[in-house]
């Protein structure tokens, strides 16, 4: 498969490639930093632009079977700035699936209906910018028409893959309190070969 991967210099993004190029995978990189990239695998293919950049944007998204964002908001508004380019130069190339990362935030409330967590007293955090970009990110998916899947982890310290985690729709699980990297990139980059989740979110933790 030949996979884009957008925020590979992330920690959640560059487990995902590795897994990927482990797999023998194509795998092309959007990055601002090339240097940042430290792989030699021949099947990595590292493209120097923005995500922000149409022109960019179309350039690594050319023959590419699927996509997977792992894009954090930078604490800006990089991920909605980004996600019209990606959808456009996906539907351009006649590409469907994409996974991207988002948060447990923008999951369902289990104690206000109609009310997401980072909206409702579930969530704890003061902050809600971040959750409102992932919000933003997640309608424009919404309505787009493509074959998109958000994995929303909770709190995500450093760590291996366990492989053991539990998985919801919509919903963080009950309780959930965190899920590493190392799991939820694993996770991410096996929805590529899944349609369980398939115009969903999906919420995971241990």
């Amino acid at each position: 498969m030949r996979i884009l991967i957008l925020g590979m210099t992330g920690r959640v993004g560059s487990e995902i490639a590795t897994l990927a190029l482990e797999d023998k995978h194509q795998v092309t990189a959007l990055v601002r930093t090339p240097e940042k990239i430290t792989s030699n695998d021949d099947n990595l293919s590292v493209v120097k632009g923005d995500v922000t950049i149409k022109e960019d944007v179309e350039r690594a998204m050319k023959d590419a079977d699927a996509v997977i964002s792992a894009l954090n908001t930078d604490g800006g508004e990089t991920l909605t700035e980004s996600m019209p380019l990606i959808i456009e130069a996906m539907k351009a190339e006649g590409i469907k699936r994409i996974v991207t990362i988002g948060t447990a935030g923008i999951l369902n409330s289990r104690v206000e209906d109609d009310a997401l967590r980072y909206q409702s007293s579930e969530s704890k955090r003061k902050l809600t910018r971040a959750a409102e970009e992932h919000h933003k990110t997640y309608e424009l998916l919404e309505t787009s028409e493509l074959n998109w899947t958000v994995v929303c982890p909770t709190y995500l310290p450093d760590g291996e893959a366990a492989g053991e985690y539990r998985e919801e729709r919509n919903y963080l699980p009950e309780d959930g309190k965190k899920i590493t990297v190392g799991d939820t990139a694993e996770f991410a980059y096996k929805q590529l070969e899944s349609d369980e989740y398939v115009q969903s979110r999906v919420g995971i933790a241990y």
